[in-house]
């Protein structure tokens, strides 16, 4: 059984429990990287900056995005970027031929959630159709809670 690695678990704890949850099954059949949980202000405007830009959303409009949270309580993403993992380097693959394996965990990710009554929404399916080649943004890594 795959598990995460030190970097992978620090950034999913960076992520609200409902995800927290749904990465700790997930991983137990499907090894996977987690890339990003929370971003700070430089890391979001970076991103939307890019050519092309990587997200739509500039500070503080992503569900990455935290300013604070409540009194006495830690601020932690909506929204969090999760890869399939490759045993041989490179171990994150953006290629074309790694597509369906991107397309795979998406689904492998969504069903878990179902079944798991967690609600998000994935990057590769915004409109939550199934259909995935109607998506004006693609955003393979990117899982959200719907709440």
């Amino acid at each position: 059984m795959a598990k995460f690695g030190r970097t992978s678990r620090e950034r999913l704890y960076t992520c609200r429990s409902p995800l927290i949850v749904l990465f700790e099954e997930v991983i137990k059949v499907f090894d996977c990287s987690i890339l990003c949980g929370i971003r700070n202000r430089e890391e979001q405007d970076a991103l939307f900056h890019m050519d092309p830009p990587r997200t739509r959303c500039k500070w503080p409009d992503s569900r990455h995005n935290v300013e604070e949270g409540k009194e006495g309580e830690e601020a932690l993403s909506m929204a969090v970027d999760a890869a399939p993992y490759y045993a041989e380097r490179p171990h994150i693959r953006w290629d074309e031929g790694s597509l369906r394996r991107w397309y795979y965990f998406g689904g492998h990710v969504v069903e878990m959630a179902r079944h798991l009554s967690i609600p998000i929404r994935w990057g590769g399916d915004w409109d939550m159709d199934t259909y995935v080649l109607d998506q004006e943004l693609m955003d393979l890594p990117h899982f959200e809670l719907i709440l």
